[in-house]
């Protein structure tokens, strides 16, 4: 990490994590673009960061267009990723597994699936849909009995190493020229409907032409400081492990009809988690430990009954670690606000992603990059996430949500 002395940049990204990072990186690699970027990020230890803590997996089997073609491009980058973001010929790994998405349903939840299903399908998804002896057939560990269909995605879908991919980018950002600052903003100037600086607690003054928020559980904040008030807000997710002894082969990341999930980590190991009701779903503060504690009742109590229920081997287990993360929710619809903030004409939001961040990191930013640079999405039309859809109350409704 870099000191800002210089105290000037053409871009500033706040956080850089995996949004931020791949933000710079493609700015970087833009060849339209000859400027200066500084990522001033609080924590380069990213030990709070979402990108960090993640179940890292990728998936299209959404319900919506853009965010099925956000996916279809990640999986293709993430194939990639040697050629993509290889510096000075060493290639990162991130050990993609395409295991596939397994997304359960009874009888109510079916013609959702099926609807889901073909537009995906539409879209070039390589997702099938199975009924319960399909379901049995691929799966003989799969208690089907109360089960009306799933969709599983046969291809193009799976896990990764997240903190690999979150550091390739960041590497690759800086072989670019990047510039990583250590510091956390404390105020933003204006100047009218233009950004023109932002300060860091440290008193350092960083001018910048351009403003990307990037700050994940800290982005409503930051947003505030510019006037803004986004619908984001950071929810505590747990993740946790547990080994099986008796084997559950070729084992998909299963979604249950309770909302539980479940997926492969390594031999005989796994990891899963669900989300909370909404009633009962608590918040996390990056600067309050209290925000950050493991509910284990909710894995005794919930998870662990719903996931012996689906897959009868898990009835005997060995639970293993926890842990916590931040999970940045739009609350206007679970998906992502990305783009130019309003009439704030240099400010741009990459906020909110609801657990798909990791995922979606390579196609927002690309977009990203191409807004800044160019005034317009060249490869992939990302309008549909932007911020105009908060301020007329007009939410993009995704069915399929984790």
């Amino acid at each position: 990490m870099t000191s800002a002395a210089s105290h000037s940049a053409d871009i500033v990204i706040v956080g850089g994590a995996v949004m931020g990072s791949s933000a710079a990186y493609h700015l970087l690699a833009d060849s339209g673009f000859k400027g200066r970027v500084i990522v001033v990020e609080k924590d380069p230890t990213y030990q709070l960061s979402a990108s960090a803590l993640s179940a890292a997996s990728i998936r299209q089997q959404y319900s919506s267009a853009v965010n099925i073609r956000i996916s279809l491009y990640g999986i293709q980058f993430l194939r990639g990723i040697g050629d993509h973001l290889a510096v000075e010929g060493e290639r990162p790994e991130i050990g993609l597994k395409e295991g596939g998405y397994l997304y359960c349903a009874s009888d109510a939840g079916e013609q959702v699936l099926r609807e889901n299903q073909a537009l995906q399908a539409a879209e070039g998804a390589d997702i099938l849909f199975l009924k319960p002896d399909e379901l049995k057939s691929r799966f003989p560990w799969l208690n089907v009995e109360d089960l009306a269909a799933g969709t599983w995605g046969r291809s193009g879908e799976g896990w990764f190493d997240g903190w690999g991919l979150l550091q390739a980018f960041r590497k690759k950002a800086r072989s670019l020229g990047a510039e990583y600052v250590k510091g956390e903003v404390a105020e933003i100037e204006r100047d009218g409907g233009t950004i023109t600086a932002v300060r860091l607690k440290d008193g350092t003054r960083i001018a910048c032409g351009t403003l990307v928020n990037c700050a994940g559980s800290g982005g409503r904040a930051l947003a505030a400081m510019a006037g803004l008030d986004i619908p984001v807000q950071a929810k505590r997710r747990y993740v946790f492990t547990f080994a099986c002894k008796d084997p559950v082969e070729n084992c998909p990341l299963l979604i249950d009809t309770s909302g539980a999930y479940v997926r492969p980590e390594g031999e005989g190991h796994f990891i899963c988690g669900a989300s909370p009701e909404a009633d009962l779903d608590p918040d996390w503060f990056d600067a309050d430990p209290a925000s950050q504690e493991i509910d284990h009742a909710f894995f005794e109590e919930f998870i662990w009954p719903s996931l012996a229920h689906r897959v009868p081997a898990f009835e005997a287990i060995r639970p293993g670690r926890a842990w916590s993360g931040p999970y940045d929710m739009c609350l206007l619809d679970h998906n992502a606000i990305v783009g130019r903030a309003g009439e704030l004409k240099n400010f741009y939001l990459c906020n909110g992603f609801s657990g798909h961040g990791l995922q979606q990191a390579p196609a927002i930013g690309r977009g990203l990059a191409e807004l800044i640079v160019h005034g317009g999405y060249r490869t992939l039309d990302l309008a549909d996430l932007g911020y105009e859809r908060v301020l007329a109350n007009r939410p993009l409704l995704e069915r399929n949500v984790i």
